[in-house]
């Protein structure tokens, strides 16, 4: 059995996931942002998962949360980074800021999972044959280098897409970085509209049902099919083309050096 650590584990996608693979037998450390419903969802899943409280909008928060970890498993074989925010409500259609004044959804979709990775790195690959798993989009926007935190011409559409783009490329930038022995790197659109409180509240309606999606996370997390694919984005369970901007070496480059200073790397 598996050590996973899912980020956004208290809702929606997150907390199905924690019930499946609770429910298979792995080792599980859940991270939320509000302590009742962190204790709900542990007590649910049963098994006595760890438990990490985080607001990933505050990036002092994600280095901390990096170090509890590191403080509670000597190993890590699969991240789950599935927090997030959507496009528009709960969290506002306006733009917003983080803690560190930053977009909103850059900050919390992107900046907060690219530097738990990189904190959590040396872990996963000391544990090696590990996985991380972004949970992406189909709904992507391409980066704007010259205004990355969206100053002119914002909408939350546009926000999400960037921020969704940027997991992607990351992760394709990761991929070519580290031996797919020691860990992989695979981004996937989950489902679309999942009946998940973000969609309930924007959209209204739902299309795919919640165990699509986490079948399709669950595979590229746990699944012996997929093991030492590193690199690859997916549309659920199929391999799929993201954003032509994804496949620009040069893009991803300068977005890796413009997290690095960011996140204060």
């Amino acid at each position: 059995m598996s050590t996973i650590l899912i980020t956004g584990a208290t809702d929606g996608l997150g907390r199905g996931l924690a019930e499946r693979l609770a429910a298979e037998g792995h080792d599980l450390l859940l991270h939320g942002r509000d302590r009742a419903r962190l204790d709900a969802v542990a007590e649910a899943v049963g098994g006595k998962p760890v438990t990490l409280l985080a607001d990933l909008s505050d990036l002092t928060q994600v280095a901390r949360l990096a170090d509890e970890v590191q403080s509670a498993t000597d190993r890590l074989d699969v991240l789950i980074s599935n927090a997030g925010i959507g496009s528009g409500e709960p969290d506002g259609r306006e733009r917003r800021v983080s803690a560190d004044g930053y977009e909103l959804r850059f900050a919390v979709n992107y900046l907060a999972g690219f530097l738990l990775t990189e904190k959590l790195l040396p872990l996963l690959r000391r544990t090696g044959s590990a996985r991380i798993v972004n949970v992406a989009s189909l709904g992507q926007a391409p980066l704007d280098f010259d205004d990355l935190m969206l100053t002119r011409g914002y909408s939350g559409t546009r926000a999400y897409g960037q921020s969704k783009l940027a997991q992607i490329m990351s992760g394709f930038e990761l991929a070519g970085r580290v031996p797919a022995a020691e860990v992989t790197v695979t981004s996937l659109h989950p489902a679309t509209y999942m009946p998940t409180k973000m969609v309930l509240q924007e959209v209204g309606h739902q299309i795919d049902d919640l165990e699509t999606g986490v079948a399709a996370v669950r595979r590229l997390a746990v699944g012996t099919d997929v093991a030492g694919v590193t690199g690859q984005f997916y549309d659920r369970q199929r391999e799929a083309r993201a954003h032509n901007q994804a496949y620009d070496a040069a893009a991803r480059s300068e977005l890796r050096r413009r997290s690095l200073e960011l996140v204060g790397l």
